[in-house]
């Protein structure tokens, strides 16, 4: 039995649904685009400032070892993806990951402003490197949770082959997400953490 055969069949379901992937897509640039041009407006400003000062304290800087926010991180992520997941029992629910999704894209243009204005060449050197590739990643990822949540939306029920598939997805998404994660936690320890906060 192939291995990989759960992760092709995701990903092939969800690039079945072209049209959802290019709208949720815009959405996503658009939100991007709205952080961006928020930015500046000082309650917003704000919450952008903590919450980059927030990352570079406790993961790029963080006395911690690198597989306590491998683990960490890999929660976070898995726990957003299997949301998006659960999203697709119910057509009412698919509000969740465009919002979702919206959310995301609006932190990561406020995010972009702040790395580069505020932490100038230090910060565009840790967006470049670190930040913008695991944050981007972990989209594609929702992305194509998003996808499959909304095919699944309109004939899931509550039978075994159902249920069954749903949790062969998210056991897809949980393998990708740590992989993401992992990859976040090479780049640490090469760039940022020593060796010794491996172990």
């Amino acid at each position: 039995m192939d291995p990989f055969l759960p992760l092709k069949s995701c990903f092939s379901r969800a690039l079945e649904r072209k049209k959802t992937l290019v709208a949720l897509s815009v959405l996503f640039v658009l939100g991007v685009v709205c952080g961006l041009c928020f930015v500046k407006t000082p309650a917003v400003y704000d919450y952008h400032l903590n919450q980059c000062s927030r990352y570079i304290d406790r993961v790029c800087y963080s006395d911690r070892n690198v597989f306590v926010i491998f683990l960490e991180r890999t929660a976070g992520h898995a726990l957003c993806c299997l949301l998006v997941l659960a999203a697709g029992i119910h057509p009412a629910c698919l509000v969740l990951p465009p919002l979702f999704l919206l959310f995301r894209a609006y932190m990561l243009g406020g995010s972009l402003f702040i790395f580069v204005h505020v932490y100038s060449f230090s910060g565009a050197l840790l967006l470049l490197l670190l930040y913008l590739p695991v944050h981007l990643g972990m989209d594609a990822l929702l992305l194509m949770c998003a996808s499959l949540s909304f095919g699944r939306a309109g004939t899931f029920c509550f039978c075994r082959e159902d249920l069954f598939e749903l949790l062969r997805d998210a056991a897809a998404a949980v393998a990708l997400t740590a992989a993401v994660c992992l990859i976040e936690a090479v780049l640490l320890l090469i760039l940022y953490h020593p060796i010794g906060n491996i172990l």
